[in-house]
């Protein structure tokens, strides 16, 4: 008979599917995992439940990645039935598995698992990790009406159909279909997400198809030094630029060549160099912090050895240029900006993989 919490939690975890059928009916099965609102058993897709065991973990653990909080399939009882204790949770899962009750010396109380703090770059991982691919959804969608026909995005790009967003802290939160991006340091280790917030009910020329709320772009995690990687991040040659729209437009024209999105102008500064990097294009906006973004990082990375060519867009940024002139013109104007040997490496071997 199981004597601990731990034991207790091995033999549900055998039955992991079942457990989460019985106990957080508002949810559905997709794929290895049970998707869910809370461990409160709310309808949504914020929490998610492993039912198998995988490289990532053992069954039965779960993660709740709008509060941080995780837990095993105990936890998912007390919770889904507002049990007071881990002596009432035990119980009841002796029921649900038909052991024997236990003597009252056997169950041995746990202390309260800790929360993941909210925006920590745990729950950044964990929001990426419940996200699933862009093909088909609302993300390319967007996309394909800021220009961007053929998405490069190596990975790094996600969707998520509910997620959560907190206007600030005395109003409720709402959920919208949102691009999650993956931020990652030089390893490729995550270290943050950024969301964009979509309008599910179309695309307009204000808003443009950004969800109709204050903050629609939120970063979560450590950014600082570190950048949405589109492509291969230990290359000889990187085009870094501050928007993920504007990476993903150069990415039409220059699909091979590795790129970084470090999501502002002030990261963009400070976003950590290779030791492999020989040569960085500085794709800057059309704007004054522009001037002083192509001033910092070309010091930086001339101090380091690293070769520093600034690319210019015509309008206010590259996305803009791309969607106001098309492929064949950005694809031009890029040309004339890069190195010889870049544009016999990159921009015409492009043209066989699009």
């Amino acid at each position: 008979m199981p004597r601990d919490a731990s034991e207790l939690a091995h033999r549900l975890a055998r039955e992991a599917e079942a457990v989460c059928r019985h106990y957080l009916s508002n949810g559905k099965r997709e794929g290895r995992y049970w998707l869910v609102g809370d461990v409160h058993n709310s309808p949504g897709r914020s929490m998610f439940v492993r039912l198998q065991d995988s490289p990532k973990g053992p069954a039965g653990k779960w993660t709740d990645a709008a509060t941080g909080e995780h837990g095993d399939l105990l936890d998912i009882i007390r919770g889904s039935l507002g049990l007071r204790d881990f002596r009432e949770a035990a119980e009841e899962a002796r029921r649900f598995l038909k052991l024997p009750r236990a003597e009252p010396e056997e169950l041995v109380s746990r202390p309260a698992r800790p929360a993941v703090p909210a925006g920590s770059q745990e729950a950044a991982r964990r929001l990426f990790e419940i996200s699933g691919p862009i093909e088909g959804t609302i993300v390319e969608t967007y996309l394909q009406r800021r220009g961007i026909l053929h998405v490069h995005h190596g990975g790094s790009l996600r969707f998520h159909p509910r997620c959560y967003y907190r206007p600030d802290e005395h109003l409720p939160t709402e959920t919208w279909p949102a691009m999650i991006a993956r931020v990652t340091d030089l390893d490729g280790r995550i270290t943050g997400v950024h969301r964009t917030w979509l309008d599910p009910d179309g695309f307009d020329h204000v808003r443009l198809g950004k969800a109709p709320i204050d903050t629609p772009r939120r970063a979560m995690g450590d950014l600082l030094g570190n950048a949405v990687r589109l492509g291969v991040a230990d290359d000889d040659v990187l085009v870094a630029g501050e928007g993920i729209e504007t990476m993903l437009s150069l990415r039409c024209v220059l699909p091979t060549l590795p790129m970084a999105a470090a999501l502002s102008a002030n990261h963009l500064s400070a976003m950590a160099l290779s030791s492999s990097l020989r040569r960085l294009y500085i794709a800057r906006d059309a704007d004054a912090a522009g001037d002083v973004v192509q001033a910092v990082l070309s010091q930086r990375a001339e101090t380091a050895g690293i070769e520093a060519i600034p690319l210019l867009p015509r309008l206010g940024d590259f996305n803009e240029d791309l969607h106001v002139f098309g492929f064949d013109a950005l694809r031009a104007a890029v040309r004339i900006q890069l190195a010889p040997q870049d544009v016999s490496r990159f921009l015409l071997l492009s043209a066989t993989v699009e």
